[in-house]
């Protein structure tokens, strides 16, 4: 019962925020996601045994987030200072061998995972309206629920073991059935100018990048040692936990409407 509340409240939330504030309100509330996410993920890094530096790391992922959307400064000048920034902070360290290098390689993936991503969800705002924001969200939201519901029920072959044991092949295909069609009775209304046979293909992919997003982060989770990425919402665990399949789904949709 928490996790279906907890999980109503959140959907409403975000459809309020996302139908009523301008694109350059709705970067603020990428923002803040970007660093609530971008902290569990630096707790999940330090499991792993990396350590990533905190402020310049931070700073290139909120950097990345805002100039997808707003293009005030080139994303690739945001990305090469945060590089040197994140160098910088490496080299400075006292720690020497391999864990240098996966400190290296973490500081890196955070704004390509969680910055440009955001960034490109409130792009699709400025581009496209609102309604293809929600249109997005619907199809991962309905994918997600499909997959969980149809592995429950049919679920009998596992999808990838060694990543995420609970999702199967079975709960995949429930994916791939519902969310393209959602799209395409959804994106009839919302997405003019896109034949149903483009939705579909729309659908599949969104799906497909949902799924592997999913799995990137049960393999960080599962590396780590943990359950879920954080705390901070009931019955749902953290940040990332909500938006994992987001965060690979939204570039997708995003090069879609560009």
């Amino acid at each position: 019962m928490t996790r279906v509340l907890s999980g109503a409240a959140m959907a409403g939330v975000a459809v309020a925020l996302i139908w009523f504030l301008t694109p350059v309100a709705l970067l603020v509330v990428a923002l803040v996601v970007a660093a609530l996410a971008f902290v569990e993920y630096a707790r999940i890094v330090n499991a792993i045994g990396a350590t990533v530096p905190w402020w310049t790391s931070l700073a290139a992922t909120l950097g990345a987030c805002a100039m997808v959307p707003f293009p005030w400064v080139s994303v690739e000048v945001v990305i090469v200072v945060g590089l040197i920034g994140m160098a910088a902070n490496v080299l400075a360290s006292d720690r020497v061998g391999p864990p240098t290098l996966a400190d290296t390689a973490a500081a890196v993936l955070a704004p390509v995972y969680i910055g440009l991503p955001l960034g490109a969800l409130v792009a699709i705002a400025a581009l496209a309206g609102r309604e293809a924001v929600l249109v997005l969200m619907g199809t991962v939201a309905a994918s997600d629920t499909a997959q969980y519901y149809t592995g429950r029920l049919f679920g009998r072959h596992p999808l990838a073991p060694l990543r995420s044991p609970k999702k199967t092949i079975e709960g995949a295909l429930g994916g791939f059935v519902v969310a393209p069609a959602v799209l395409v009775a959804a994106g009839s209304a919302w997405l003019p100018g896109l034949t149903p046979w483009r939705l579909v293909v729309l659908g599949v992919l969104i799906v497909t990048a949902g799924i592997i997003g999913d799995l990137f982060e049960s393999m960080l989770k599962r590396a780590a040692g943990m359950k879920d990425s954080g705390h901070l919402i009931p019955g749902h665990g953290g940040v990332l936990d909500r938006i994992d399949a987001l965060l690979f789904a939204a570039p997708v949709f995003y090069f879609f409407v560009r």
